[in-house]
């Protein structure tokens, strides 16, 4: 399952020496990664795995918004 039309939030972390991939409309949901693609490719995962959780625990699982429009 390919969930990556939620919004991401990626930027390096001096700190933890890695890219670090929010996902905003899915709390909690994080990954963080050595190379940028690799803190995508990770996003992927846990993304497909947050919403595996949401859906045994019966929980809604948020429609990706996409990009909000600004006037």
């Amino acid at each position: 399952m390919d969930n990556i039309k939620y919004e991401l939030i990626i930027f390096w972390s001096e700190p933890d020496e890695s890219f670090i991939v929010e996902v905003p409309e899915l709390a909690g949901c994080k990954a963080d990664g050595a190379t940028y693609e690799e803190a995508i490719a990770n996003a992927k995962m846990v993304i497909n795995d947050w919403i595996e959780t949401a859906i045994k625990l019966g929980r809604e699982v948020p429609k990706p918004k996409g990009k909000l429009m600004y006037a």
